[in-house]
């Protein structure tokens, strides 16, 4: 049965449609006959107990410069639609984090994907700290010396904001840097919470995996690897895509922390290991889905429909 979708995301005239997971997800969605709206974030409102925006309806077409057609702006509940997607991209500030509240209102007589209460209450560098003995030693903190100390047992760091994304503000600090108490000065000034700080894995060299999952299950991967002279493998930090396997290691992390994506309702999510380290859980707007695809593996588009159209089917 066909179903009227609503897009939350940056606006569709700046995507990349090459490598954006959002433009896929739309572009499956239209092939099985369901009906596209979007908008922005900022056009999202509530007035009183009614949650609506200017819903423009939408057609895409895989055409570069050309990709995307918006009719005119009209007025919706969004508890008139049978899903919305919460893909905007991060900062995971208090506008993001508003936009949840508001969605938490429909859901789940409107299907919110991912769970708009649990991915305001699952931030990924936060959730993922569940799996402590999956991950690299990591510090939360804004305190200096608690930085100073880390530091001198680990050698080499990474610090990033805590609710950065795509690369941003990410600095390897080599153990005889100097410059560690001017950076922590910058930090501690721009952003008013915590920032995370990890020992740095040598193997990032050889790539960041991400590794994507649905309904809690691993269905592909992609391995991102760093440019010579940067320690991100963001590819919006220019970072390259190489073809890679999950490895049994891979696996392992994948079924500890399935139960807990199945339990918050995530439909769609990317996890990065490094070196058979988990770094981050991300269920905001994970990426990678076309990349897996270019490079031969499963259309991922197509089995996030499936699992949308059977929650949808299961409240019929």
């Amino acid at each position: 049965m066909p179903l009227d979708v609503a897009f939350q995301m940056d606006h569709v005239s700046t995507v990349s449609i090459t490598g954006d997971t959002t433009f896929a997800l739309a572009l499956e969605a239209q092939r099985r006959g369901h009906r596209l709206f979007h908008y922005t974030p900022d056009r999202l409102s509530q007035w009183g107990g009614e949650i609506f925006a200017g819903l423009e309806e939408m057609t895409v077409r895989e055409r570069q410069g050309d990709h995307f057609t918006l009719g005119t702006p009209v007025r919706t509940e969004l508890a008139q639609m049978d899903v919305v997607l919460l893909r905007q991209d991060p900062p995971f500030d208090m506008h993001y984090i508003t936009t949840t509240h508001m969605l938490e209102r429909v859901h789940p007589q409107t299907l919110v994907v991912n769970d708009p209460a649990w991915v305001r209450n699952s931030p990924e560098k936060i959730f993922v700290t569940e799996f402590a003995d999956l991950m690299p030693d990591t510090l939360i903190t804004r305190d200096p010396a608690a930085v100073d100390t880390f530091r001198e047992e680990h050698g080499d760091i990474i610090i990033k904001p805590l609710y950065g994304n795509g690369g941003a503000g990410i600095f390897h600090m080599l153990e005889a840097d100097r410059n560690l108490g001017s950076l922590l000065e910058l930090f501690t000034q721009t952003f008013r919470e915590p920032f995370i700080v990890q020992r740095y894995l040598n193997e990032v060299r050889g790539g960041d995996k991400r590794i994507i999952l649905i309904e809690g299950e691993p269905v592909g991967a992609i391995n991102r690897v760093p440019a010579e002279h940067d320690s991100r493998s963001n590819m919006h930090a220019g970072g390259r895509a190489e073809p890679t396997e999950i490895t049994d290691r891979e696996r392992e992390i994948c079924a500890r922390i399935g139960p807990a994506l199945k339990e918050r309702g995530f439909v769609l999510v990317g996890i990065d290991v490094i070196g058979g380290l988990l770094t981050e859980i991300n269920v905001t707007s994970p990426t990678g889905v076309r990349e897996v695809q270019r490079f031969g593996g499963a259309d991922i588009a197509a089995l996030f429909w499936d699992a949308v159209e059977e929650r949808r089917a299961r409240k019929s």
